[in-house]
């Protein structure tokens, strides 16, 4: 066994983010692309695994969606395991589980297979247990869709903890509290180690009142849970993915750029914490 194989089976097991909200248009695809890319850029091995039947994070990533790829449906499905579907991005240590639209039907074709709220679990189990060469990851951030489905289950069955993008509107609050339900009901039935790692306020325009405003209501019921960097609108942000680029590499200089910087600093530093903690 070659020194580098003993190096990577003894790779500590990757934390798995859940990216997820209910709610769409919130900014969660870009928060999944932006801060896997930040953290690669400072050194971090990231997979991000698109379970999003839209694919954004797939093309968010330049990754072309073909009628015959395989991709996380198969993966799900059994017919394939994570290992086989994962295409790099052309980032540096950024790795993709790309999604297609056969995850539509996902939902319906699960219900009547074994373990159906773990079969993600079950896979990224498999693949640390695999050892092969350039597929040991630190993070694995997971792009959920906008539902609360048994796509958005399997996620947070599989995951240790979820990273909520909420965005600066004024049903922000109640939109939030179904999703914190939805996490508690998970952790005492399916995965009690379910925590929530950070909220992450998105689209905030600090010429608008209201941002401000939603901000201190978030701040003032979630507390320490409130990430303190915030995402702004910015229109590098909202035209990067039309070049199929995350906004870190279409333009690193942007105010939204610095901020995902900035959050992967704050991710990093909890998930350290919560290490020492353990």
């Amino acid at each position: 066994m070659s020194e580098q194989h003993i190096m990577e089976s003894a790779a500590p097991a990757p934390r798995i983010l859940a990216v997820a909200n209910q709610k769409g248009g919130v900014g969660k695809t870009t928060t999944a692309i932006n801060l896997g890319t930040a953290l690669a850029a400072v050194g971090e091995r990231v997979l991000i695994i698109d379970l999003d039947p839209q694919g954004n994070a797939s093309t968010g990533l330049g990754i072309s969606r073909r009628n015959n790829q395989r991709s996380t449906y198969h993966v799900l499905m059994g017919e394939a395991s994570l290992q086989d579907v994962i295409v790099e991005s052309g980032i540096p240590r950024l790795h993709c589980a790309p999604s297609t639209m056969d995850l539509l039907g996902a939902e319906l074709e699960l219900a009547g297979i074994d373990r159906k709220t773990y079969r993600l679990a079950d896979a990224i189990s498999a693949l640390s247990l695999s050892g092969h060469p350039g597929r040991t990851y630190s993070y694995i951030l997971v792009d959920c869709p906008p539902s609360l489905n048994l796509l958005t289950i399997n996620s947070l069955s599989a995951a240790d903890a979820i990273l909520v993008p909420l965005q600066c509107e004024f049903f922000a609050l109640e939109g939030l509290s179904q999703l914190i339900k939805t996490v508690e009901r998970v952790k005492v039935t399916l995965n009690p180690r379910l925590t929530i790692q950070g909220v992450v306020l998105t689209m905030f325009d600090k010429r608008n009142n209201l941002s401000e405003q939603v901000a201190e209501d978030v701040r003032s019921v979630l507390g320490d849970k409130v990430y303190q960097t915030v995402i702004p609108r910015n229109i590098r942000i909202s035209e990067a993915p039309s070049y199929g680029k995350p906004v870190l590499l279409y333009d690193n200089a942007c105010t939204g750029s610095q901020a995902y910087i900035r959050l992967a600093s704050e991710v990093i530093r909890r998930e350290r914490e919560i290490l020492k903690a353990a």
